[in-house]
């Protein structure tokens, strides 16, 4: 007995002991993980060169930041916020440790279209500070090479690769698939241009929904054409469109002497050009392999965080309407109406907020949380003034909530509009029964007590009650954008009935008052507030504490994606646009869905 109690003494003091260090080992990681999510203070030398590259990638609202764990290093590297990206070049166009910009974009994260856009026309500005910018790449996608345009000079391998043969953009339709799977969805809506429900009934592009393609797909190339014309001189945009229509890049030699880029270089002679035309740049290793002393532009932005940021007693509130939009609380991704809501009245009733900035990268989602955002947006407007600043997208939902501001600024490639609404209820009734064998039976005080139940055909009468539920929300979004736009009924539902706008065709419509970035909505909500110099810009999130953002990083839902986005590839993002689309209720009002252009 004596010898028991000795090995069960000495077996449960190793269990102790193994659990305690298991605690201290994993508590050491967690805090060494979380502390990683704290930006560094990384040094900016004299002489350096900002990169741009995102590897981090871009995001809007600090609410949507997700980091990504390399395990080996212990480290969890943060996306920038688009505020700080644009803070940052503007802050290195005075900075006299920065002696110019490299652009390289290789081994880019995710940055959108529209900010990609912001971005260039910062470093558009930045070169009128005197100093260079430069461009470098192995490979240019269209976007890219878009981007990397406005450098004073483009630089590529000399086994490179730049891509040059028009836009086009992609619908995937799920009839078929859920035809097999006997699946009805059963559709109520309004707008001849509301196709959000198309891949779900149609196995093709109604013409009303190809003519809105056309017509996206043509401005968008009609924005990127021209601008490349103007930053490489030389060429007519019909030269730039030729050369696309024929396919004339096939080399790195062609895009040379066709004058897409300025010289063939490998990256070391590229380093050597830099440094002999600008002795001020700060070399490193030997004369004969030096390198250029570069910083990125997430060390940058590190390094700067308190100079960025000023204080002052007259605030510009900026306010992020960042995701699909959906009743009660925000969540990753998604924009609660009750969160936003309060949010906006926080900024209402503070005094020393003196003008609100609303950013908006919205397709929409719950028509009454987009109502209830709108409201707010109504009374905040009657005290201080209040900027829309539109990015990627701001369509259906994205434009109610948007369309009481005072004023609406839009990027050229923002998709916007979709002033339309509609209603989705799938029908599974012949599913469970001929797939499964599953057979639902019910019982109800009324005919329609179980309406909207997944497992059963819509009658007439509720498709009836339906339509005048989506009838009624269709007069009312449209009676918001008469009234902020001061224009009539008529007139909006021309452009209406769910047809969405790039935003160089919104401004010519009525839809946007004018062209411009976050920068430039903040500047002109300074100046509508009339503060001068003297202010602060105060975002207002709800973002996580750093452990927070640790926690979501390995919760099941984010696991579940990552997974999928592996399995999935470029069908992931039709994937989770299809599940928040069908996982909302009631009367929607969201854009048709997310174009994304090749």
């Amino acid at each position: 007995m004596k010898n028991f109690f000795k090995t069960f003494g000495a077996a449960l003091l190793a269990f102790v002991v193994g659990t305690v260090l298991m605690v201290i080992v994993t508590f050491g990681f967690f805090a060494g993980l979380t502390a990683s999510l704290r930006p560094s203070q990384p040094a900016v030398p004299d002489g350096a060169v900002l990169r741009i590259d995102f590897r981090t990638g871009i995001v809007n609202s600090p609410d949507n930041r997700i980091g990504t764990i390399d395990v080996n290093r212990m480290e969890i590297t943060m996306p920038n916020t688009l505020l700080e990206a644009v803070q940052a070049i503007q802050l290195a166009a005075a900075d006299p440790r920065i002696s110019g910009i490299c652009i390289d974009l290789d081994n880019s994260g995710t940055v959108s279209l529209a900010d990609l856009e912001e971005i260039r026309a910062e470093l558009i500005k930045f070169k009128e500070s005197g100093k260079f910018v430069w461009a470098y790449g192995n490979v240019y996608s269209q976007t890219g090479y878009w981007f990397a345009s406005a450098a004073d000079r483009v630089y590529m391998n000399p086994e490179g690769l730049l891509d040059w043969r028009g836009i086009a953009a992609n619908v995937m339709f799920y009839k078929g698939l859920l035809d097999k799977l006997g699946v009805e969805v059963q559709v109520i809506r309004h707008g001849s241009f509301k196709s959000a429900v198309e891949p779900y009934i149609m196995d093709h592009m109604s013409p009303a929904n190809r003519l809105q393609m056309e017509t996206l797909v043509d401005a968008l190339w009609e924005t990127l054409v021209s601008d490349v014309a103007a930053s490489r001189p030389g060429h007519t945009p019909a030269e730039w469109k030729q050369y696309a229509a024929t396919m004339a890049v096939a080399t790195p030699e062609d895009a040379r002497r066709l004058g897409f880029v300025d010289d063939l270089l490998y990256r070391d002679q590229f380093d050597a050009l830099l440094l002999a035309e600008h002795p001020e740049v700060q070399a490193l290793g030997r004369k004969e392999a030096a390198t250029v002393q570069q910083v990125a532009l997430d060390q940058y932005i590190a390094a700067n965080l308190m100079a960025m940021h000023r204080m002052s007693h007259n605030r510009v509130a900026l306010i992020y309407a960042d995701g699909q939009i959906v009743d009660g609380e925000s969540g990753r991704n998604s924009v609660g109406g009750a969160t936003l809501a309060d949010q906006i009245a926080l900024a209402r009733r503070d005094d020393q907020i003196k003008a609100v900035v609303l950013r908006v990268n919205s397709p929409g989602g719950s028509a009454l949380a987009s109502e209830v955002i709108w409201r707010e947006v109504e009374l905040c407007r009657e005290q201080k003034p209040v900027i829309v600043s539109m990015g990627s997208m701001a369509a259906s939902g994205g434009y109610y909530i948007s369309s009481g501001a005072d004023v609406i600024l839009a990027d050229r490639v923002t998709q916007t509009g979709s002033i339309g609404v509609f209603g989705m209820v799938p029908n599974l009734q012949k599913t469970l029964r001929d797939k499964v064998g599953i057979n639902v039976d019910v019982v109800r005080t009324n005919a329609s007590a179980d309406m909207g139940s997944v497992v059963r055909p819509l009658s007439t009468d509720e498709r009836t009650y339906l339509q005048n539920q989506v009838e009624r929300t269709y007069r009312t979004f449209v009676d918001h954008v008469a009234d902020g736009r001061n224009m009539t009924f008529d007139q909006v539902d021309a452009i209406g009935q769910g047809r969405v706008w790039l935003g160089v065709n919104a401004r010519e419509n009525g839809l946007v008052d004018g062209f411009g970035g976050l920068s430039d909505a903040l500047a002109l909500a300074v100046d509508r507030a009339g503060i001068g110099e003297d202010f602060e810009i105060r975002e207002i999130v709800s973002e996580p504490t750093p452990f927070g953002t640790l926690l979501s990083m390995f919760s099941t839902q984010a696991r579940t994606d990552r997974v999928l986005q592996d399995e999935l590839g470029v069908l992931f993002r039709p994937y989770l646009a299809m599940r928040q689309l069908l996982g909302q209720t009631g009367v929607l009002a969201r854009m048709p869905y997310e174009v994304t252009f090749e």
